[in-house]
């Protein structure tokens, strides 16, 4: 009798399998072959990539490595003669935009190598410019760059109080 049982939940189990259409193991199935993509030419890939020639986010990093080239060319000039605003705004600007280029749809890389190029270029003009301070002053950098720190804020105090002014100046005429 125990083998008639057995006989009848194999069979039951065929049953089951077959009416599924699935099969319980993977060494019975059969592979597919994968769908045929027509293979594109490298200009026609970048003509229709979300990144590609036609977008602008292939033009703005395009033009984007004429700031970086214009860093660089300040290289030659002195010190002293740099701003270190700009050089602090170009840092800021290369760090902050370079972590955004991974966030957005589509991950643009271009950008995001542009932009950190434009930050290394920051970063050295801004330490070319501390280090020339540091040596006509003789003192720390952290000292000069709370000194410049202290003048940006004093600039900035002195145009909002011009700013003011002319707002109560339209205000009341």
């Amino acid at each position: 009798m125990s083998s008639r049982a057995g006989l009848r939940l194999l069979q039951s189990c065929r049953q089951i399998r077959a009416s599924s259409g699935r099969t319980i193991s993977k060494r019975y199935q059969a592979t597919q072959a994968a769908p045929t993509v027509p293979t594109q030419s490298l200009a026609q890939r970048l003509w229709t990539s979300p990144v590609g020639v036609k977008t602008v986010h292939f033009w703005a990093p395009v033009m984007k490595w004429i700031l970086v080239l214009a860093g660089i060319s300040d290289f030659a000039r002195p010190a002293e003669k740099l701003s270190l605003t700009q050089n602090l705004a170009l840092t800021a600007t290369g760090a902050i935009w370079t972590r955004w280029c991974f966030v957005i749809k589509p991950k643009n890389v271009l950008l995001a190598a542009v932009n950190f190029f434009l930050g290394c270029v920051g970063v050295t003009q801004v330490t070319r410019i501390l280090l020339h301070q540091r040596s006509v002053k003789n003192g720390t950098i952290g000292a000069i760059a709370e000194e410049n720190a202290q003048d940006v804020a004093e600039r900035t105090k002195e145009a909002a109080k011009d700013v003011g002014a002319k707002v109560k100046g339209s205000v009341s005429a």
